[in-house]
């Protein structure tokens, strides 16, 4: 009985080896044939191969050298998956690559056409509208078009290159091969755009490349195929008019990721950068080494109907008001003191660092020509003018640059010779007398210094008159030259005082 039962078990384990032998057998892809894609785990790396799990009984090899970087550094390690394609396989080895390579033969060449699988080959030479390319021991063609994704400026730099290509069309049982390059990199490149794209976020600091630059910004390639735009008022925290001042073309720049969209187009993104942000704002820096009363020298920006806004330091602006161009002349625009990129000196009046406004002068960092008027002019001094304007209440005439004086009309109608102040006009040079200086209004009142007689010796001369007219004898001209001394007398009197 109990040799039956001992017969027995050995059968069941048996079975159950079987079972799991089978199962383990159909488990694996044993029908994988040349050009088919697999795709497994890295089991180990050798010093001249890489092993990976193909999830067949056999393991398959690819050559090191195809997973090395530009750099020649290994870019993988072990537990990385690959997808690779079987080139070679017998009972005992199965050799994988990136693309189909080597003596493979018509059959296999169309079985990367039909499997739309990578295919190795060698730029032979330039041919009319592209290049021939050797693939397998076949001639193939690729058009200069779909060499590469971008435009080709130097094809020759193609020529002796071993490179992957998609077959696209094969005709006449191999004799007419077209291969791209472009189709395939287009493919890869979609596949690393949506690795890259899930990878960055708004606010992410990243380097790139300025492929094109309009007047509203600048165009910057963050990867292959994607790109994202600077619009001018994200280029720095300083004014910019024109982009190609302060860009070129390939340059390498560093922007922050402001905001990620979908496009019209499907699939389209709209990336919008700054390069601004990378750096803080100016206005936020509690170290500013500025304050009210200094003299600083800084950049005229632009110029307003009111005044000219100026950069004392990157990215902050100031305003000088028209009337804080000049102490020494009456400005009527702007543009008459300054241009757009002169740098100037200006003494910072007042700082609102809350309301990011800066109040800047001119006038004040030339210096007042007022300051010292009692060392220039004193009341009485004879002194040469300038007339500088006409109106009806008078004539404002320079005494020199910054300081003027008011001759009023009255003393102009008052003036022996007020016929020849009469004809003058802006610009003619004329003598005059300080009557009044007032350095707190900063106004000074003129006179002619030729004034006509005063009401007394008017008074005395129509005297004279009468006496003399008066007088009909020799004894009463006695008594008249009395009366005449005395009011002589008197006039001279008051004359003095």
């Amino acid at each position: 009985m109990s040799d039956n039962l001992t017969t027995e078990n050995n059968e069941n384990e048996e079975e159950n080896f079987a079972d799991l032998f089978e199962s383990y057998n159909t488990g694996m892809n044993e029908d994988l044939q040349v050009g088919d894609m697999v795709k497994g785990e890295i089991i180990s790396i050798g010093m001249d191969s890489v092993f990976v799990n193909t999830g067949t009984k056999i393991d398959g090899a690819v050559d090191k050298a195809e997973l090395l970087d530009e750099n020649g550094e290994m870019t993988f390690s072990k537990g990385d998956i690959l997808e690779l394609y079987v080139v070679a396989f017998n009972e005992n080895e199965m050799r994988l690559s990136k693309a189909l390579s080597g003596a493979g033969g018509i059959n296999l060449l169309q079985d990367a056409y039909e499997g739309r699988v990578p295919v190795e080959g060698r730029v032979t030479e330039q041919c009319k509208g592209g290049f021939r390319v050797e693939i397998m021991q076949q001639k193939a063609f690729c058009p200069v078009s779909q060499i590469d994704i971008r435009y080709v400026e130097k094809p020759e730099i193609y020529v002796g290159e071993n490179l992957e290509f998609l077959i696209t069309r094969f005709e006449e049982n191999g004799r007419n091969i077209v291969v791209s390059r472009r189709e395939l990199l287009s493919r890869e490149q979609e596949k690393a755009k949506k690795t890259f794209l899930g990878d960055v976020e708004p606010g992410a600091v990243l380097e790139g490349k300025i492929t094109n630059i309009m007047p509203y910004g600048a165009f910057v390639e963050l990867f292959p195929g994607i790109e994202g735009m600077v619009h001018i008022s994200e280029f720095g925290w300083s004014r910019v008019e024109n982009p190609e001042d302060v860009l070129k073309k390939d340059e390498t720049v560093k922007v922050k990721v402001l905001g990620i969209e979908k496009g019209k187009k499907k699939g389209q993104l709209k990336i919008s950068l700054s390069m601004k942000q990378v750096t803080g704002d100016p206005w936020d820096d509690e170290n500013q080494a500025f304050r009210a009363g200094d003299k600083v020298k800084g950049r005229v920006t632009r110029l307003m109907d009111f005044g000219a806004f100026v950069e004392i330091v990157p990215g902050i602006e100031g305003l000088v008001h028209i009337s804080e161009m000049s102490y020494t002349k009456r400005i009527l625009k702007a543009g008459d003191v300054v241009q757009p990129g002169e740098m100037i000196d200006v003494m910072i009046k007042d700082i609102d660092m809350g309301s990011r406004r800066i109040s800047l002068s001119i006038r004040d960092a030339e210096g007042d020509p007022w300051i010292n008027i009692a060392d220039k002019f004193t009341i009485g001094q004879k002194v040469e003018g300038i007339v500088e304007k006409k109106e009806k209440f008078g004539y404002f005439i320079t005494l020199e640059p910054g300081i003027t004086g008011l001759l009023p009309k009255s003393k102009i109608s008052g003036s022996e010779n007020s016929a020849v102040f009469e004809r003058l006009k802006p610009g003619d040079t004329v003598k005059i007398v300080i009557e009044e200086i007032h350095p707190d209004t900063k106004k000074i009142s003129l006179g002619t210094g030729d004034e006509k007689q005063t009401d007394d010796w008017k008074k005395y001369a129509k005297v004279q008159d009468n006496s003399v007219s008066s007088s009909s004898s020799a004894s009463s001209g006695e008594s008249g030259l009395g009366s005449f001394g005395e009011l002589l007398q008197e006039a001279m009197k008051k004359g003095k005082k």
